[in-house]
């Protein structure tokens, strides 16, 4: 049932009791059958969901035509204006089928009976999105001043689900926006939340959505991903190598052929690193070509 709301009393999750049921425990007083024009319904601020499919909003728009709205719109009066705390879908649907007035049940909320009202209505659809839900459980914490453990019961959820789907306002805004949009699931980004880095995160993510990989795969993959470069200890320094006449000819002559700075670092008798500095991406394309030849 979309109607769905909290029970307050003594701290019990409600989440499979509908309207009906909440009203009775007397967890707001409300009436029914009141019918009001659309016109002097306004959204809720607080309403989770920000993307609705457009398909589904047709689907229910033909029914609406054909039927009506079966089912009243919850909303709370605000002085000579009601506020929507459930039924959004149906609102939008109803807007888009021309109909002027819509049934409504009228309940006295107060803001936070609102807010746990627009997230049970929301928590158990699975198009609803994660990010969408991250979002609307951190604004609902912020505001009351709850812990992850206070809102799981609450809703009816184990805390550890609670805190993993706020986690996920921690990731990059790149990873967020795959979530977002379906390109990973909230267990691929769970796994990406552990890569060390945004930088590392966002290429994980890269190389999950291009490769296709499944959650365990990305796992395997995010365990073999090289650990970050650590900084030397304090008072730790590599010891200097001093270049030879011979090491500095080679530097020049590469110099030379590139027309680039060639530096050649020893870190050792036997090891160091050749580094070739390129000041464009003609310059970068132009050293892979020669190596590719070499």
């Amino acid at each position: 049932m979309e109607s769905m709301v909290m029970e307050r009393a003594a701290g019990r999750s409600v989440m499979g009791k509908g309207l009906d049921a909440i009203l009775g425990d007397g967890a707001g007083s409300g009436t029914g059958g009141s019918t009001v024009a659309i016109a002097v319904i306004d959204q809720n601020p607080n309403q989770p969901r920000k993307h609705f499919d457009p398909e589904q909003l047709e689907s229910l728009r033909q029914t609406i035509k054909t039927h009506g709205v079966l089912q009243p719109l919850v909303v709370r009066p605000r002085g000579d204006r009601y506020e929507l705390i459930a039924g959004e879908r149906r609102l939008r649907a109803a807007i888009d089928a021309g109909l002027a007035e819509v049934p409504v049940r009228v309940v006295d909320f107060d803001d936070q009976q609102v807010m746990e009202a627009a997230l049970v209505e929301n928590i158990q659809r699975t198009d609803l999105n994660p990010i969408e839900k991250a979002i609307g459980f951190k604004d609902y914490l912020d505001r009351f001043q709850m812990t992850h453990e206070q809102l799981a019961a609450r809703l009816g959820l184990a805390r550890p689900t609670i805190s993993n789907i706020v986690g996920l306002l921690d990731l990059p805004q790149a990873v967020q926006d795959a979530v977002r949009g379906g390109q990973i699931s909230m267990g691929h980004a769970k796994v990406i939340k552990g890569a060390q880095g945004a930088e590392a995160q966002v290429m994980l993510c890269r190389q999950v959505i291009s490769l296709g990989l499944s959650v365990h795969a990305t796992e395997q993959l995010s365990r073999q991903a090289p650990a970050p470069a650590q900084e030397p200890a304090r008072g730790a320094t590599e010891p200097k190598v001093e270049k030879t006449e011979h090491v500095l000819g080679i530097e020049r002559e590469l110099a030379g052929k590139l027309s680039l700075k060639v530096d050649i670092r020893l870190k050792g008798a036997e090891k160091g690193a050749l580094v070739v500095a390129f000041d464009s991406t003609e310059d970068f394309e132009r050293i892979i070509s020669l190596l590719r030849a070499a």
